[in-house]
Formats: structure tokens, C-alpha cells, sequence
């Protein structure tokens, strides 16, 4: 059975790969979904061949499988999960890796879309008076000031935070444990002393608790709870632009590169290991300029 090696390969990403636990929760999704496509299927992994591959793919396009059927992304993310399982098992089990013909879809890039700075505005102003409006308040200012995913923001301790003078910066933790420091401006600055002094004291339970952002019982804040106090205050600021979890994180860059910052301080800033990674970012201000010059130049049209 498949599930008799998930919990020695599990412990091998976090112990000897030092995988995310959020990576590693979509490896665990992904292959659970494989070993129920066994099952209903009747097949063994031992038993299985490269041919058997193209029709995992068509069952998770949907042939005889409404129910379980996702994306061309989603199915992408499969074959990966897929492919270094199989290395795994072939280093440490003795398996022969059939996966190697198997490839992952080509996903044309899709361009992340930034909000306005009008949106933005309004979607800052935390107006409520509630024991988490401070909290909430801190938490949307430093998303957008830093640029940082929602899941860095979260595991956030107080001990990230430093103050120098006039000069606020914050250690963020990012994939595979990579950390960087990023700047944190006015706003962010004085929504965070807010909180920090006012509220978060009322919510900690636990002294020695050091998560930055805590919820109404003292623990740290979920991913999915920063989440939800994204989307809820997106719907009170009357944005209609659909979200992701990194809308915050694509404003933050685009407005950058907008207002002339390099390309290279943004990578920084955004802790990706590649420029390349960044320079999708660079398309929508082209497209930006293209626009402008179009409505706003006597002959460009």
C-alpha cells in the first residue's frame, strides 16, 4: 500500500529535504489523492507502470471523475508530489522510478494582479472599534508594507521586530528557512506600536507566547484565520477585485517598481532566489506604460 511509506517519506522532507510544513501538507494532499485513485482503480503502487501515468492524468481531468476532478495548476503540483515520491522510493526503498516519462503541464503565466492605490486606501481604513481591529489594522499594514506572505506574517515572534532610531525593520523567515529583512514604513510602524502596546497585551494568555499575532485565545494566529481578516475587510472596503493570498504581496511589488525602485532591491525585498521570479513584475508596468501612452499621447493612436 501506498500509505505504508507516507509517514518514513513525510519525515524525510522535513528532516533530510527541510521542506515547509505548508509544502509538505501539499505533498501529503496530493499523494492521498493518488493512493484513493488506486484504490478505486484496484491497482498496487508495486504493481503500477509508466502507462498507467497518462491515466491518472485524464482521471484528474475529469474521465470518470466529476467529483474529484481540478486544474491543469493543480494537476501540475500532482506530478511533481508524484515524481519525488517515486525518487524517494527508489533511493530508499529499492522501487525502479517509472515517473520519469511523466511531465507536468505547461501552465501559461498568468499575470498577478495588483490593486490600486485607491483600493489599497480603502482597504487599510480598519474603522471598527472591536478588541481585534488594532490587531487586524497591524496585521493588513504589514502585509502590504512588506511584501511578505500571509504564511511569514503569522509566524512572525516579537523578537523579529527591530527598532533603531527613526528606522523600523522586521526578520522575515521564508522558504526553506531563507531570512531577510525588510524595511517597515510609517503606517505599518505605528499600526504595529498600536497593537502591540494596546491589544496584544489583552490577548496573550501565555507570557512566554512570542507569536507576533495572536487570536481571541491567546494562540498564534492561523494562516487561514489572516485569511478570512483579509477577505472580510476587502468586503467591508467595497473591493470588488477578486483576492488571492498574495494580492497584498503583488501590490506591494508592482507599486515598487512603479514608483522607480530596482528590480534587484524588490527580489530582495521579496526573498525570491531568482530576478527571473521577479520580472513577471516588470510585464504589468509595461503594460501600465503601454496604457498611459496610448489615451494620454496626441499621435499614438
Amino acid at each position: 500500500m501506498l500509505s505504508d511509506y507516507l509517514s518514513s517519506y513525510f519525515n524525510y522532507l522535513s528532516i533530510e529535504k527541510g521542506l515547509s510544513k505548508n509544502t509538505i501538507s501539499a505533498y501529503r494532499r496530493d499523494l492521498i489523492r493518488f493512493e484513493n485513485y488506486l484504490i478505486i482503480v484496484k491497482k498496487e503502487l508495486k504493481t503500477l507502470s509508466e502507462v498507467d501515468f497518462p491515466l491518472y492524468l485524464a482521471w484528474l481531468r475529469g474521465l470518470n471523475n466529476e467529483e474529484f476532478k481540478i486544474g491543469e495548476s493543480s494537476i501540475a503540483r500532482n506530478v511533481v508530489a508524484i515524481r519525488n515520491f517515486y525518487e524517494y522510493l527508489a533511493k530508499e526503498h529499492g522501487f525502479i522510478n517509472i515517473s520519469t516519462s511523466v511531465h507536468p503541464p505547461k501552465i501559461p503565466k498568468r499575470l498577478p494582479k495588483a490593486l490600486n492605490l485607491q483600493n489599497i486606501d480603502n482597504f487599510l481604513k480598519v474603522t471598527r472599534t472591536d478588541r481585534f481591529a488594532l490587531r487586524d489594522k497591524a496585521l493588513l499594514e504589514l502585509l502590504y508594507a512588506t511584501g511578505a506572505r500571509v504564511s511569514e506574517i503569522i509566524n512572525l515572534k516579537i523578537d523579529d521586530l527591530s527598532k533603531n532610531d527613526d528606522f523600523t525593520s522586521i526578520r522575515i523567515t521564508g522558504k526553506g528557512g531563507k531570512q531577510r529583512v525588510v524595511p517597515v514604513g510609517k503606517f505599518a510602524q505605528e499600526a504595529l506600536d498600536q497593537y502591540l502596546s494596546r491589544s496584544r497585551p489583552e490577548l496573550v494568555k501565555v507570557v512566554t507566547n512570542k507569536s507576533m499575532f495572536l487570536n481571541n485565545k491567546g494562540g498564534a494566529l492561523t494562516r487561514q484565520s489572516a485569511w478570512n481578516i483579509v477577505v472580510a475587510q476587502a468586503k467591508s472596503a467595497g473591493i470588488k477585485e477578486e483576492l488571492s493570498p498574495h494580492s497584498l504581496r503583488h501590490s506591494f511589488a508592482t507599486h515598487l517598481l512603479d514608483g522607480g525602485a530596482d528590480i534587484r532591491v524588490v527580489q530582495e525585498l521579496l526573498g525570491h532566489s531568482s530576478v527571473t521570479t521577479t520580472q513577471i513584475y516588470t510585464l504589468i508596468t509595461i503594460d501600465k506604460l503601454r496604457e498611459t501612452y496610448a489615451t494620454a499621447h496626441p499621435r499614438a493612436k
